[in-house]
């Protein structure tokens, strides 16, 4: 598929939807989508309750994170305040990237120019920006430090910086290290490895792009009649878009349907858990596409190492067995067992273990397991009260993702602003995130899903009138062609 301009990307849709006998509004309309109002999830509480008039709550407030989400709630308080004092600390001049991008990138559907952007762009006015890195953190004192040495007060904090993804957590790519998704220096390091010789990665922009590249060796291996493996590990720490891994073979199995070669490929897809999504309505789904598509899937597989010389990829595999009878405990022992597994591979796509920056994680912003510790309905510190948190680097339990930052920021705007005025937070986020999963190139399977209402796990929460597991061409329109206007032009205004 040609890579377009919005322009072209609508033109596209009608000329799609005119074979259909279905016109763009009506489409829309199947989507629950509208106007403006485009964006996956609908109106929350929050944006319901934004007020005409301006707050004049006063307050110098700190953002550390000029990605997604800090530049989405930069742009709301600016809307929200009458008087802002804002200033972001980041780093990167291309921050706000459209990461759900790479994906497409991976797989030749789009290039690195698709998703890039100049963070100065969507700096919304009136806010400063400081080009540095925040490295040190006293709340106490309400002060943070930059990499050069500046000290910043603040009245009220929000941390959205991200997370780094630790390849170097893996044996055999210790020196590919820490990585930074959009760092220029990191990449040129992570390419000499990542990207060669049958290993990929979307999670770093270049990576992506040396991901396609691969792919495209693996699929020419099978189509000259080479018997071929793909590998597609899951890490075993929490990581952003749950979904990528999956989308990544759904993808790679299309190419290799595409070039008429699936049959002389062996696609294996391993996971540390035991289910392949933690809702069982799409767990269920998604086990009947992965078989549909031939793909073996093994669980409870931790992916541990990598042989780059001999191209295997190392596993601990993991179960339980019943052990002897407590009498005390009423209740026979688990033994946990292991084994090592070894899997060879002509591609292998990586997902790093991923984590909070150090320099945040095991500040006294940070907790024991890295992340920054907040409420997960209001997003507010535990212990520090004018401190808020939002994005991958939140320790909420769902969502480390776009459509999850979204939701998140709004809530974040509207509570900041009420313990600016010295009132109750009302906002809550009900944990809502969105992983659109691309089953091949042309349909999508929307996973929309929420906290259960007692809090505990999650539940699917559709926000169109049909069913959440079945793959839609529909879905792919909204994927490929309208989400990243939506961020654009949306999201990063603070308006939608």
């Amino acid at each position: 598929m040609n890579n377009r301009n919005i322009k072209q990307d609508l033109e596209q849709i009608d000329s799609i939807l005119k074979e259909s006998g279905i016109s763009r509004r009506d489409a829309l309309k199947m989507m629950g989508l509208s106007g403006a109002g485009l964006m996956v999830g609908g109106a929350t509480e929050a944006e319901a309750a934004t007020t005409l008039k301006a707050s004049d709550a006063k307050g110098k407030i700190v953002i550390v994170g000029g990605g997604l989400s800090g530049i989405a709630t930069a742009a709301k308080l600016t809307h929200s305040l009458s008087n802002p004092d804002i200033t972001v600390i980041e780093p990167n001049p291309n921050s706000v990237s459209y990461q759900p991008g790479n994906t497409l990138i991976g797989a030749g559907l789009w290039t690195l120019d698709d998703t890039t952007y100049e963070t100065q762009n969507f700096m919304p006015n009136g806010v400063k920006w400081i080009k540095d890195k925040a490295v040190e953190f006293n709340p106490t004192a309400n002060e943070l430090k930059t990499a050069s040495g500046e000290v910043i007060k603040y009245d009220f904090l929000v941390v959205a910086a991200g997370l780094v993804n630790d390849f170097g957590m893996i044996k055999g790519l210790e020196e590919v290290g820490e990585v930074y998704t959009l760092d220029k220096n990191d990449a040129a390091r992570a390419k000499k490895i990542v990207g060669q010789n049958g290993l990929g990665s979307i999670y770093f922009a270049e990576g992506a792009a040396d991901t396609w590249t691969q792919m495209q060796k693996f699929v020419s291996d099978a189509k000259s009649g080479k018997k071929v493996t793909g590998v597609f590990p899951e890490p075993h720490t929490p990581f952003k878009c749950g979904g990528a891994q999956k989308k990544m073979v759904n993808l790679t199995n299309a190419r290799l349907e595409e070039a008429g070669a699936r049959a002389n490929a062996d696609l294996q897809f391993l996971t540390n858990g035991k289910k392949l999504f933690g809702v069982p309505e799409y767990h269920t789904a998604i086990d009947g596409q992965m078989k549909a598509r031939n793909v073996n899937v093994r669980y409870e597989h931790k992916f541990t190492e990598i042989d780059l010389v001999n191209k295997i990829a190392k596993f601990e595999k993991h179960w339980e067995e019943k052990g002897a009878w407590d009498a005390d405990l009423e209740e026979f022992e688990k033994i946990v067992k292991t084994e090592a597994v070894d899997v060879k591979y002509d591609f292998c796509h990586v997902i790093p273990p991923q984590k909070a920056p150090k320099e945040i994680g095991s500040s006294p912003i940070g907790s024991e397991k890295g992340w920054v510790p907040v409420d997960k309905a209001t997003l507010q510190h535990v212990t520090y009260k004018n401190v808020f948190a939002l994005g991958d680097i939140a320790a909420v339990p769902l969502g480390k993702t776009g459509g999850s930052a979204r939701k998140q920021y709004a809530v974040l705007c509207q509570n900041l602003i009420a313990v600016m005025e010295g009132k109750e937070m009302t906002a809550k986020y009900n944990g809502y995130t969105v992983c659109p999963l691309i089953t091949n190139i042309g349909t999508v399977m929307l996973a929309e899903f929420s906290y259960k209402p007692d809090g505990t796990g999650a539940m699917a929460a559709p926000s169109f009138p049909l069913d959440p597991t079945q793959e839609r061409w529909i879905y792919w329109l909204l994927k490929y062609y309208l989400l990243k206007p939506m961020t654009q032009y949306g999201m990063l205004s603070g308006r939608a």
